[in-house]
């Protein structure tokens, strides 16, 4: 078999994913929003790490939503975190909402957000309970669109993809091209195969019982990916876990190159442990990658040079079918090849290693997704 007719095997099914996922996007984003037949009394946790950018507008978007009952939670493992101040600033400025402030060191187990959710758990008092990551933005129709699901006894939990929106800088630029031409995309095609059984940090909306059934938070308590475990967890009980077709926004603010390095292989090898096999597959999701390298080994063959020209034109097609789909700004074409080469880049960093660095601690991923702070080992 000729080099020239491997490279076209590898890329066929690669450009296959590109239409297949710029598909399921645009039908995605077609989907209505469900409106609820009533509204449950809801509590809203948020655990804070840090005075990131945008930190109080995120905050206030959850703070006001056209919904009738409602409690926000927030919460801060450390006295001296910079979030509290912005808390305190939020509870301040809106006195008519509901919020509590938890400011509590207790820390069971390794994951530290996990540990700041049970600190918070106690003060949440409603049986809708509704988990989201401190960097997303929400519009004032979220929380009724969200838990609309929950009516149905059937629905164990719901959740929420998310699009990047760059604060700015280069590398939040980059971020956000990942989560929205990268990470979104795949997560739909993984939902229109039936694989997508997991939960997302953005949104996780679920009753008490619901939490109870599963072991509570203390099941996560070592878990690097505890999205991930409570959406296999609530399945496993034969319960629905719904994603929803809201899509809230994640404020991407990656200061650095290696903060965007350490944040995307974190990812990356969280994924690698819990779902190994689809892992290793996601190669088909690096069509210039795989064009490039078939460039090099055919000594620049003139139908290497087309295939890697398809594969352009396919990808920035794509990516801005997409950015039409979910209103956002299309990706500049040199820097979506910019951020092909790096996230292919990440892609084979994950392999090389099991140690990631999260909240200002590094830790070990184990192969069933549970975390030490041992450091790294041979493999």
């Amino acid at each position: 078999m000729s080099l020239t007719l491997v490279v076209a095997v590898g890329l066929v099914p690669a450009w296959l994913y590109i239409l297949g996922a710029t598909a399921a996007v645009i039908r995605f984003a077609r989907r209505p929003q469900p409106k609820p037949p009533e509204e449950p009394a809801i509590s809203i946790l948020k655990p804070l790490h840090g005075a990131e950018p945008g930190l109080y507008e995120n905050l206030c978007s959850f703070a006001e939503q056209d919904y009738h009952t409602m409690q926000i939670v927030l919460g801060v493992n450390d006295p001296a975190d910079s979030a509290l101040p912005v808390a305190q600033a939020l509870i301040r400025n809106l006195p008519a909402c509901d919020i509590a402030l938890v400011v509590d060191p207790r820390a069971n187990g390794s994951n530290r957000k996990v540990a700041n959710l049970e600190n918070m758990f106690e003060a949440a008092r409603h049986d809708i309970l509704v988990l989201a990551d401190s960097d997303m933005r929400v519009d004032r129709g979220y929380l009724a669109a969200v838990t609309a699901p929950l009516h149905d006894p059937l629905t164990g939990v719901v959740t929420c993809l998310y699009k990047g929106v760059s604060a700015g800088e280069t590398w939040s630029e980059l971020g956000g091209l990942h989560i929205n031409f990268g990470f979104l995309p795949g997560a739909l095609v993984a939902e229109a195969l039936g694989l997508g059984r997991g939960c997302f940090g953005a949104t996780i909306a679920l009753r008490r019982e619901t939490l109870d059934r599963i072991g509570g938070l203390s099941r996560l308590r070592n878990e690097l990916a505890d999205d991930h475990r409570i959406g296999a967890e609530v399945h496993a009980l034969g319960l629905a876990v719904e994603l929803s077709p809201y899509i809230v926004e994640a404020r991407v603010s990656e200061p650095s190159f290696a903060s965007l390095w350490q944040h995307e292989l974190r990812w990356a090898r969280t994924i690698r442990a819990v779902a190994p096999a689809g892992f290793a597959g996601s190669i088909i999701t690096h069509p210039m990658a795989i064009a490039a390298f078939g460039i090099a080994a055919t000594g620049f063959g003139l139908t290497s040079c087309i295939f890697l020209v398809i594969s352009c034109i396919l990808r920035w097609a794509s990516a801005r079918a997409i950015a039409g789909a979910l209103d956002i700004p299309p990706a500049k074409p040199w820097l979506l090849l910019v951020r092909d080469a790096l996230s292919f880049a990440v892609f084979v960093a994950s392999f090389f290693g099991r140690t990631v660095f999260w909240r200002d601690q590094v830790f070990r991923v184990e192969p069933s997704g549970r975390m030490t702070v041992d450091g790294d080992k041979a493999l």
